[in-house]
């Protein structure tokens, strides 16, 4: 561990990205006071905060997994923007700023009602099967991060309400989810399973 101390955090982000691990642990505990303090500062409301801050890391993880971090020198930075973003995305959610209004121009009756239908029809199916599919390769995971899966996505509990429920602190949560998306996503790639929801 004392070489992860001597490493910069963008030597952490680029060593994660290549299998280690441990790397992400030493960089979660450099940076995790500093996100959530802007966090905290952008809100101002701690359980919210709470949440936004497991939804960035778990943002973090996913993206270097995907190969969409490079070194630009300031790994904190970058995850500060993912944080913005996070807290943007959750305030559009609340205003419900994607609701359609109606203008002048606008004439619903050029919608071919049937053909709206089918595809609204279909994209419910294909969203019901990436349940499924998840459903099922859940059971291959380990029991803690099963239980930490099914309470996030299938009954919408903040990260807050899951370490209560479970009698561990959030950042265990954080990390028991964070094991379940990497063995999940190698799970989705030997069964070839995509789970992308329409």
């Amino acid at each position: 561990m004392s070489t992860f101390k001597e490493m910069t955090d963008e030597e952490l982000a680029l060593l994660y990205v290549n299998g280690n691990n441990k790397a992400f642990d030493e960089l979660l505990s450099r940076t995790q006071d500093k996100i959530f303090t802007y966090i905290m500062y952008m809100v101002k409301d701690e359980d919210m905060a709470n949440d936004l801050f497991q939804e960035t890391f778990i943002k973090a993880i996913t993206k270097l997994q995907n190969g969409l971090y490079t070194d630009s020198g300031k790994f904190v930075f970058w995850v500060m923007r993912i944080a913005h973003n996070v807290i943007i995305d959750h305030y559009r959610e609340i205003k419900g700023e994607h609701i359609v209004e109606p203008t002048k121009d606008n004439d619903l009756q050029n919608l071919k009602g049937a053909s709206v239908l089918d595809t609204f029809r279909e994209s419910e199916m294909v969203n019901e099967q990436v349940k499924k599919d998840v459903k099922r390769l859940m059971e291959a995971l380990p029991e803690s991060q099963r239980e930490v899966v099914y309470m996030r996505f299938f009954q919408q509990m903040s990260f807050k309400e899951i370490a209560e429920e479970t009698g561990v602190s959030i950042n265990t949560s954080l990390g028991r989810m964070r094991y379940a998306l990497i063995n999940l996503r190698k799970l989705t790639r030997q069964h070839r399973v995509n789970l992308s929801l329409e």
